[in-house]
Protein backbone atom coordinates (compact mmCIF):
# COMPACT_ATOMS: atom_id res chain seq x y z
CA UNK A 1 0.00 0.00 0.00
CA UNK A 2 1.41 3.13 -0.86
CA UNK A 3 1.81 6.02 1.77
CA UNK A 4 1.59 9.88 1.51
CA UNK A 5 4.78 11.56 1.83
CA UNK A 6 4.62 14.76 1.52
CA UNK A 7 1.79 17.78 1.00
CA UNK A 8 2.40 21.00 -0.31
CA UNK A 9 -0.45 24.19 0.33
CA UNK A 10 -0.43 27.38 -1.07
CA UNK A 11 -2.76 30.03 -1.14
CA UNK A 12 -3.83 33.14 -3.65
CA UNK A 13 -6.78 35.95 -2.67
CA UNK A 14 -8.95 36.73 -5.82
CA UNK A 15 -10.76 40.22 -5.85
CA UNK A 16 -14.59 40.55 -6.43
CA UNK A 17 -15.51 42.92 -8.92
CA UNK A 18 -18.22 44.79 -6.25
CA UNK A 19 -19.13 43.75 -2.37
CA UNK A 20 -20.53 40.05 -2.91
CA UNK A 21 -23.56 40.55 0.02
CA UNK A 22 -25.20 37.58 1.47
CA UNK A 23 -26.45 36.35 4.67
CA UNK A 24 -26.82 40.25 5.80
CA UNK A 25 -23.30 40.89 5.23
CA UNK A 26 -20.35 41.09 2.35
CA UNK A 27 -17.39 39.66 1.10
CA UNK A 28 -14.71 41.58 -1.34
CA UNK A 29 -12.10 38.97 -2.04
CA UNK A 30 -12.30 35.20 -2.13
CA UNK A 31 -9.12 32.95 -0.82
CA UNK A 32 -8.22 30.27 -3.58
CA UNK A 33 -6.25 26.75 -1.85
CA UNK A 34 -4.80 24.51 -3.53
CA UNK A 35 -2.60 21.40 -1.78
CA UNK A 36 -0.65 18.39 -3.57
CA UNK A 37 -0.09 15.61 -1.77
CA UNK A 38 2.72 13.17 -2.76
CA UNK A 39 3.13 9.18 -2.12
CA UNK A 40 6.15 7.11 -1.99
CA UNK A 41 6.14 6.02 -5.86
CA UNK A 42 6.05 10.13 -6.56
CA UNK A 43 2.45 10.16 -7.73
CA UNK A 44 0.68 13.36 -7.08
CA UNK A 45 -2.54 14.80 -6.54
CA UNK A 46 -4.00 18.25 -6.67
CA UNK A 47 -7.23 19.53 -5.30
CA UNK A 48 -8.08 23.25 -5.35
CA UNK A 49 -10.64 25.26 -2.77
CA UNK A 50 -12.06 28.02 -2.10
CA UNK A 51 -13.20 29.55 1.14
CA UNK A 52 -16.32 31.05 1.72
CA UNK A 53 -15.85 31.96 5.52
CA UNK A 54 -19.20 33.90 5.54
CA UNK A 55 -21.08 31.09 3.85
CA UNK A 56 -19.81 28.14 5.95
CA UNK A 57 -20.18 30.00 9.03
CA UNK A 58 -21.31 33.58 10.22
CA UNK A 59 -20.06 33.65 13.82
CA UNK A 60 -16.35 32.62 12.30
CA UNK A 61 -16.98 35.94 10.28
CA UNK A 62 -18.42 38.11 13.16
CA UNK A 63 -15.94 37.21 15.60
CA UNK A 64 -12.72 36.88 13.39
CA UNK A 65 -13.32 39.16 10.68
CA UNK A 66 -13.03 38.24 7.09
CA UNK A 67 -8.83 37.99 6.96
CA UNK A 68 -8.46 36.28 10.36
CA UNK A 69 -11.51 34.14 9.60
CA UNK A 70 -10.09 33.16 6.34
CA UNK A 71 -6.62 32.64 8.05
CA UNK A 72 -8.74 30.21 10.02
CA UNK A 73 -9.88 28.28 7.88
CA UNK A 74 -6.10 27.91 5.82
CA UNK A 75 -4.90 26.91 9.64
CA UNK A 76 -7.38 23.89 9.48
CA UNK A 77 -6.37 23.41 5.78
CA UNK A 78 -2.74 22.66 7.05
CA UNK A 79 -3.18 21.08 10.13
CA UNK A 80 -4.63 18.28 7.93
CA UNK A 81 -2.32 17.84 5.50
CA UNK A 82 -0.18 16.85 8.38
CA UNK A 83 -2.24 14.59 9.55
CA UNK A 84 -2.26 12.89 6.15
CA UNK A 85 1.80 12.70 6.01
CA UNK A 86 2.77 8.94 6.93
CA UNK A 87 -0.60 8.08 6.69
CA UNK A 88 -1.28 4.84 4.14
CA UNK A 89 -4.14 5.92 1.31
CA UNK A 90 -6.83 4.66 1.56
CA UNK A 91 -10.19 5.25 -0.53
CA UNK A 92 -10.88 8.97 0.71
CA UNK A 93 -14.21 9.09 1.92
CA UNK A 94 -12.47 6.82 4.68
CA UNK A 95 -9.73 9.00 5.32
CA UNK A 96 -11.78 11.52 5.36
CA UNK A 97 -13.45 10.15 7.79
CA UNK A 98 -10.43 9.97 9.53
CA UNK A 99 -8.90 13.38 9.68
CA UNK A 100 -12.76 14.84 10.34
CA UNK A 101 -12.96 14.21 14.56
CA UNK A 102 -9.22 15.81 14.85
CA UNK A 103 -9.68 19.24 12.66
CA UNK A 104 -13.21 19.75 13.59
CA UNK A 105 -11.73 19.60 17.67
CA UNK A 106 -8.60 21.78 16.03
CA UNK A 107 -10.85 24.27 14.45
CA UNK A 108 -12.64 24.69 17.96
CA UNK A 109 -9.93 25.19 19.88
CA UNK A 110 -8.29 28.22 17.37
CA UNK A 111 -11.39 29.67 16.59
CA UNK A 112 -12.69 29.76 20.39
CA UNK A 113 -16.07 28.80 18.99
CA UNK A 114 -17.03 25.60 20.87
CA UNK A 115 -20.15 25.50 18.38
CA UNK A 116 -17.83 25.76 15.09
CA UNK A 117 -20.47 24.98 12.52
CA UNK A 118 -19.14 21.35 10.74
CA UNK A 119 -19.58 23.40 7.01
CA UNK A 120 -16.48 25.24 8.31
CA UNK A 121 -14.21 22.53 8.72
CA UNK A 122 -15.63 21.15 5.48
CA UNK A 123 -15.32 23.92 3.76
CA UNK A 124 -11.30 23.51 4.61
CA UNK A 125 -11.04 20.22 4.17
CA UNK A 126 -12.36 20.32 0.49
CA UNK A 127 -9.26 20.57 -1.40
CA UNK A 128 -7.57 17.93 0.90
CA UNK A 129 -10.54 15.49 -0.24
CA UNK A 130 -10.17 16.18 -3.48
CA UNK A 131 -6.26 15.58 -3.57
CA UNK A 132 -6.88 12.29 -2.09
CA UNK A 133 -9.25 11.55 -4.51
CA UNK A 134 -6.86 12.57 -7.22
CA UNK A 135 -3.99 10.41 -5.84
CA UNK A 136 -6.19 7.71 -5.04
CA UNK A 137 -7.66 7.40 -8.96
CA UNK A 138 -3.76 7.94 -10.44
CA UNK A 139 -2.75 5.07 -8.21
CA UNK A 140 -5.67 2.61 -9.04
CA UNK A 141 -5.49 3.67 -12.85
CA UNK A 142 -9.10 4.34 -12.58
CA UNK A 143 -10.06 8.03 -14.10
CA UNK A 144 -14.33 7.72 -13.76
CA UNK A 145 -15.94 8.69 -11.05
CA UNK A 146 -18.51 6.12 -11.25
CA UNK A 147 -15.76 3.40 -11.48
CA UNK A 148 -13.66 4.76 -8.85
CA UNK A 149 -16.41 4.85 -6.12
CA UNK A 150 -18.12 2.11 -4.92
CA UNK A 151 -21.54 1.45 -6.09
CA UNK A 152 -23.25 2.42 -2.76
CA UNK A 153 -21.62 6.16 -3.69
CA UNK A 154 -22.51 6.54 -7.21
CA UNK A 155 -26.19 6.24 -6.54
CA UNK A 156 -28.74 8.99 -8.28
CA UNK A 157 -25.49 9.63 -11.08
CA UNK A 158 -27.41 7.58 -13.66
CA UNK A 159 -27.80 10.43 -15.91
CA UNK A 160 -26.19 12.08 -18.84
CA UNK A 161 -27.34 15.34 -19.51
CA UNK A 162 -26.55 16.48 -22.85
CA UNK A 163 -27.00 20.09 -22.02
CA UNK A 164 -26.97 22.41 -18.30
CA UNK A 165 -28.60 25.08 -18.04
CA UNK A 166 -25.91 27.62 -16.33
CA UNK A 167 -27.82 29.32 -13.26
CA UNK A 168 -26.25 32.90 -12.55
CA UNK A 169 -26.33 34.63 -9.35
CA UNK A 170 -28.92 37.48 -8.59
CA UNK A 171 -27.11 39.01 -4.98
CA UNK A 172 -28.64 42.16 -3.36
CA UNK A 173 -26.90 44.65 -5.48
CA UNK A 174 -27.26 42.73 -9.19
CA UNK A 175 -28.65 45.80 -11.44
CA UNK A 176 -31.82 45.84 -13.98
CA UNK A 177 -29.72 45.81 -16.92
CA UNK A 178 -27.77 42.61 -15.58
CA UNK A 179 -30.79 40.53 -15.51
CA UNK A 180 -32.12 41.79 -18.44
CA UNK A 181 -29.18 40.58 -20.39
CA UNK A 182 -28.96 36.52 -18.81
CA UNK A 183 -32.73 36.70 -20.03
CA UNK A 184 -31.71 37.81 -23.40
CA UNK A 185 -29.23 34.96 -23.41
CA UNK A 186 -31.80 32.32 -22.68
CA UNK A 187 -31.30 31.70 -18.71
CA UNK A 188 -34.37 30.39 -17.98
CA UNK A 189 -33.80 29.76 -13.70
CA UNK A 190 -32.45 32.85 -11.60
CA UNK A 191 -31.07 32.11 -8.29
CA UNK A 192 -31.95 35.09 -6.00
CA UNK A 193 -30.06 36.09 -2.66
CA UNK A 194 -32.97 37.17 -0.53
CA UNK A 195 -32.74 37.82 3.33
CA UNK A 196 -30.84 41.56 2.93
CA UNK A 197 -31.61 43.84 5.92
CA UNK A 198 -30.26 47.41 4.36
CA UNK A 199 -30.77 48.63 8.37
CA UNK A 200 -29.46 45.65 10.39
CA UNK A 201 -29.69 42.55 10.34
CA UNK A 202 -31.99 41.65 12.80
CA UNK A 203 -34.53 43.89 11.77
CA UNK A 204 -36.68 41.30 10.00
CA UNK A 205 -39.81 43.49 9.19
CA UNK A 206 -37.73 45.36 7.45
CA UNK A 207 -35.72 42.16 5.83
CA UNK A 208 -39.13 41.30 4.72
CA UNK A 209 -40.11 43.93 3.38
CA UNK A 210 -37.10 44.58 1.12
CA UNK A 211 -37.31 41.08 -0.06
CA UNK A 212 -40.64 41.70 -1.66
CA UNK A 213 -39.94 44.78 -3.00
CA UNK A 214 -36.52 42.87 -5.00
CA UNK A 215 -39.01 39.90 -6.13
CA UNK A 216 -41.61 42.45 -7.64
CA UNK A 217 -39.00 44.18 -9.42
CA UNK A 218 -37.26 41.14 -10.83
CA UNK A 219 -40.53 39.67 -11.77
CA UNK A 220 -41.74 43.16 -13.41
CA UNK A 221 -38.30 42.32 -15.65
CA UNK A 222 -38.58 38.71 -16.54
CA UNK A 223 -42.28 38.06 -16.64
CA UNK A 224 -42.48 38.56 -20.40
CA UNK A 225 -40.00 36.34 -21.39
CA UNK A 226 -40.20 32.67 -22.20
CA UNK A 227 -38.07 29.89 -22.66
CA UNK A 228 -38.79 25.96 -23.54
CA UNK A 229 -37.31 24.65 -21.02
CA UNK A 230 -39.22 25.34 -17.91
CA UNK A 231 -43.07 23.40 -17.02
CA UNK A 232 -44.67 27.09 -17.00
CA UNK A 233 -42.96 28.01 -20.25
CA UNK A 234 -41.03 31.33 -18.32
CA UNK A 235 -37.96 32.03 -16.79
CA UNK A 236 -38.43 30.32 -13.24
CA UNK A 237 -37.25 31.55 -9.98
CA UNK A 238 -34.86 29.63 -6.73
CA UNK A 239 -34.61 31.76 -3.61
CA UNK A 240 -31.90 31.25 -1.28
CA UNK A 241 -32.62 32.63 2.05
CA UNK A 242 -29.08 31.52 3.82
CA UNK A 243 -31.18 31.33 6.87
CA UNK A 244 -32.35 34.48 7.15
CA UNK A 245 -36.41 33.56 8.31
CA UNK A 246 -37.32 32.99 11.83
CA UNK A 247 -40.85 31.53 11.86
CA UNK A 248 -42.79 29.83 9.03
CA UNK A 249 -45.15 32.90 9.14
CA UNK A 250 -42.88 35.28 7.54
CA UNK A 251 -42.22 33.44 4.92
CA UNK A 252 -45.57 32.61 4.18
CA UNK A 253 -46.02 36.17 4.47
CA UNK A 254 -43.22 36.63 1.27
CA UNK A 255 -45.01 33.48 -0.43
CA UNK A 256 -48.48 34.59 0.09
CA UNK A 257 -46.97 38.37 -1.43
CA UNK A 258 -45.22 36.41 -4.31
CA UNK A 259 -48.41 35.30 -4.86
CA UNK A 260 -50.53 38.44 -5.19
CA UNK A 261 -47.73 39.56 -7.61
CA UNK A 262 -48.77 36.47 -9.76
CA UNK A 263 -45.26 34.60 -9.22
CA UNK A 264 -45.71 32.17 -7.15
CA UNK A 265 -46.07 28.99 -10.10
CA UNK A 266 -42.66 30.54 -10.88
CA UNK A 267 -41.04 29.95 -7.71
CA UNK A 268 -39.42 26.00 -8.07
CA UNK A 269 -37.02 26.62 -4.88
CA UNK A 270 -36.72 27.83 -1.56
CA UNK A 271 -33.34 26.95 -0.03
CA UNK A 272 -32.54 27.09 3.32
CA UNK A 273 -35.47 29.45 5.01
CA UNK A 274 -34.02 28.92 8.11
CA UNK A 275 -31.19 28.78 10.09
CA UNK A 276 -29.73 25.16 11.37
CA UNK A 277 -30.36 25.85 15.02
CA UNK A 278 -33.77 27.07 14.19
CA UNK A 279 -35.11 24.40 12.02
CA UNK A 280 -38.92 24.51 11.62
CA UNK A 281 -41.31 21.90 9.33
CA UNK A 282 -41.34 23.01 5.91
CA UNK A 283 -43.65 20.50 4.85
CA UNK A 284 -46.99 22.88 4.77
CA UNK A 285 -45.45 25.69 2.24
CA UNK A 286 -46.99 25.84 -1.07
CA UNK A 287 -42.97 25.24 -2.74
CA UNK A 288 -40.28 22.87 -2.86
CA UNK A 289 -38.02 23.67 0.16
CA UNK A 290 -34.45 22.79 -0.44
CA UNK A 291 -31.29 22.17 2.05
CA UNK A 292 -27.74 23.65 1.61
CA UNK A 293 -25.77 24.62 4.69
CA UNK A 294 -27.67 22.88 7.02
CA UNK A 295 -26.95 19.48 4.89
CA UNK A 296 -23.72 19.00 6.56
CA UNK A 297 -23.59 15.03 6.62
CA UNK A 298 -26.00 12.61 5.50
CA UNK A 299 -27.25 12.29 8.76
CA UNK A 300 -28.05 16.10 8.60
CA UNK A 301 -29.67 15.24 5.41
CA UNK A 302 -31.86 12.38 6.37
CA UNK A 303 -33.03 14.77 9.51
CA UNK A 304 -33.42 17.44 7.13
CA UNK A 305 -35.67 15.05 4.51
CA UNK A 306 -37.72 12.92 7.45
CA UNK A 307 -38.17 15.20 10.07
CA UNK A 308 -38.65 19.02 8.63
CA UNK A 309 -40.28 18.20 5.70
CA UNK A 310 -37.53 19.26 3.12
CA UNK A 311 -38.08 18.28 -0.35
CA UNK A 312 -34.78 19.41 -2.03
CA UNK A 313 -30.74 19.33 -1.47
CA UNK A 314 -28.38 21.13 -2.63
CA UNK A 315 -25.16 18.88 -3.95
CA UNK A 316 -21.89 21.24 -2.86
CA UNK A 317 -18.81 19.28 -3.82
CA UNK A 318 -16.75 22.32 -4.23
CA UNK A 319 -17.66 23.56 -0.66
CA UNK A 320 -18.48 20.57 1.82
CA UNK A 321 -16.16 17.86 0.06
CA UNK A 322 -16.50 14.75 -2.77
CA UNK A 323 -17.06 12.30 -0.08
CA UNK A 324 -19.34 14.10 1.78
CA UNK A 325 -21.65 14.77 -1.11
CA UNK A 326 -22.15 11.39 -2.38
CA UNK A 327 -23.12 9.88 0.63
CA UNK A 328 -25.72 12.83 1.07
CA UNK A 329 -27.10 11.98 -2.31
CA UNK A 330 -27.11 8.40 -1.71
CA UNK A 331 -29.81 9.39 0.91
CA UNK A 332 -31.25 11.66 -1.05
CA UNK A 333 -31.54 9.85 -4.43
CA UNK A 334 -33.27 6.58 -1.84
CA UNK A 335 -36.31 8.70 -0.91
CA UNK A 336 -36.59 10.42 -4.53
CA UNK A 337 -35.92 13.55 -3.15
CA UNK A 338 -34.19 16.00 -5.71
CA UNK A 339 -30.47 17.28 -5.75
CA UNK A 340 -28.88 20.10 -7.62
CA UNK A 341 -25.48 21.38 -7.29
CA UNK A 342 -25.01 24.95 -5.93
CA UNK A 343 -22.39 26.90 -6.58
CA UNK A 344 -19.77 28.74 -3.85
CA UNK A 345 -18.28 31.16 -6.14
CA UNK A 346 -15.49 28.98 -7.20
CA UNK A 347 -12.61 29.18 -9.61
CA UNK A 348 -13.25 27.58 -13.54
CA UNK A 349 -10.67 24.88 -12.58
CA UNK A 350 -13.07 24.03 -9.43
CA UNK A 351 -17.04 24.38 -11.89
CA UNK A 352 -15.68 21.43 -13.66
CA UNK A 353 -15.84 19.24 -10.06
CA UNK A 354 -19.53 20.24 -9.67
CA UNK A 355 -20.71 19.98 -13.81
CA UNK A 356 -19.09 16.09 -13.13
CA UNK A 357 -21.84 15.36 -10.80
CA UNK A 358 -24.32 17.94 -11.89
CA UNK A 359 -24.52 16.06 -15.50
CA UNK A 360 -25.29 12.95 -13.99
CA UNK A 361 -28.39 14.15 -12.02
CA UNK A 362 -31.66 13.91 -12.99
CA UNK A 363 -33.87 17.22 -14.07
CA UNK A 364 -35.41 19.34 -10.95
CA UNK A 365 -39.16 19.32 -11.22
CA UNK A 366 -40.30 22.27 -13.14
CA UNK A 367 -37.55 22.31 -15.08
CA UNK A 368 -36.93 20.55 -18.59
CA UNK A 369 -33.49 20.82 -18.49
CA UNK A 370 -30.52 20.18 -16.23
CA UNK A 371 -29.15 22.74 -14.58
CA UNK A 372 -25.85 23.98 -12.30
CA UNK A 373 -25.09 27.00 -10.53
CA UNK A 374 -21.99 29.01 -11.50
CA UNK A 375 -21.43 32.67 -10.71
CA UNK A 376 -17.69 33.11 -11.01
CA UNK A 377 -17.84 35.22 -14.25
CA UNK A 378 -20.37 37.59 -12.25
CA UNK A 379 -18.18 38.50 -9.43
CA UNK A 380 -14.25 37.70 -10.09
CA UNK A 381 -11.87 40.77 -11.33
CA UNK A 382 -10.02 38.53 -12.75
CA UNK A 383 -12.38 35.38 -14.42
CA UNK A 384 -10.69 35.49 -18.37
CA UNK A 385 -7.20 34.97 -16.41
CA UNK A 386 -8.53 32.37 -14.26
CA UNK A 387 -9.62 30.24 -17.54
CA UNK A 388 -6.56 29.81 -18.19
CA UNK A 389 -5.32 27.86 -15.08
CA UNK A 390 -8.15 25.47 -15.54
CA UNK A 391 -6.69 22.13 -17.86
CA UNK A 392 -9.97 22.00 -19.28
CA UNK A 393 -9.78 25.14 -20.73
CA UNK A 394 -10.71 25.40 -24.65
CA UNK A 395 -13.04 22.25 -24.17
CA UNK A 396 -16.39 23.05 -25.39
CA UNK A 397 -18.06 22.11 -21.69
CA UNK A 398 -16.00 24.93 -19.83
CA UNK A 399 -17.87 28.53 -21.52
CA UNK A 400 -21.59 28.50 -21.43
CA UNK A 401 -22.88 29.16 -24.96
CA UNK A 402 -26.48 31.03 -24.78
CA UNK A 403 -26.86 29.95 -21.35
CA UNK A 404 -25.74 26.33 -21.75
CA UNK A 405 -23.14 23.85 -21.25
CA UNK A 406 -22.82 21.38 -23.98
CA UNK A 407 -21.91 17.84 -22.18
CA UNK A 408 -20.59 15.76 -24.97
CA UNK A 409 -19.28 12.49 -25.12
CA UNK A 410 -16.22 13.58 -24.62
CA UNK A 411 -16.87 15.12 -21.24
CA UNK A 412 -18.27 11.72 -20.09
CA UNK A 413 -16.00 9.76 -20.97
CA UNK A 414 -13.02 12.48 -19.47
CA UNK A 415 -15.23 13.68 -16.13
CA UNK A 416 -15.12 16.67 -17.83
CA UNK A 417 -11.57 16.72 -17.43
CA UNK A 418 -11.62 16.63 -13.60
CA UNK A 419 -8.51 13.93 -13.15
CA UNK A 420 -5.90 16.27 -15.08
CA UNK A 421 -2.39 17.61 -14.23
CA UNK A 422 -3.04 21.18 -13.15
CA UNK A 423 0.43 22.41 -14.64
CA UNK A 424 -0.44 26.47 -14.24
CA UNK A 425 -1.41 25.56 -10.52
CA UNK A 426 2.09 23.24 -10.17
CA UNK A 427 4.46 26.19 -11.44
CA UNK A 428 3.74 28.65 -8.30
CA UNK A 429 6.26 27.90 -6.46
CA UNK A 430 6.59 30.90 -4.57
CA UNK A 431 3.09 30.61 -3.16
CA UNK A 432 3.83 27.04 -2.25
CA UNK A 433 4.83 26.19 1.29
CA UNK A 434 5.39 22.73 3.25
CA UNK A 435 2.97 22.06 5.76
CA UNK A 436 5.44 21.18 7.99
CA UNK A 437 6.40 24.95 8.49
CA UNK A 438 3.86 27.62 10.04
CA UNK A 439 4.20 30.01 7.11
CA UNK A 440 1.56 30.50 4.72
CA UNK A 441 2.13 33.18 1.80
CA UNK A 442 -1.43 34.73 0.93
Amino acid sequence: MNRILSCKLSCRPEPLMHSFGFKGGSVSQLWQVACVLTDDDGRQGLGLGVQSVLWSDTAVFSSLGPDSGNECMLSLTRYALNLLQGRTLLRPDLMLQQLLGPVWEYGRKISGLADLRLTFVLNALTPVDWALWQLYARQRQCFHLTELAPPRLCWGLEQRQPVLGNVPLISYSTGQEEILSLARQGTFLYKIKIGSAPGAPSDLDAMLAWDCNRLSEIHRLLERFETPYTDCGHPVYYLDANGRYDTPRRVEALLEYAEKAGMLDRIVLLEEPFAEENLQNVSALPVRVAGDESAHSAGDAVRLMDEYGYSAIALKPVAKTLSVTLDVLREAHSRQVPCFCADLTVNPAMVQYNKCIAGRLAILPGLKAGVMESNGAQNYTHWKSMEALNPSCGEPWTVPQNGFYSLNDRFYETDGGIWQDYPHYQCWPDILCNTASDRTEC
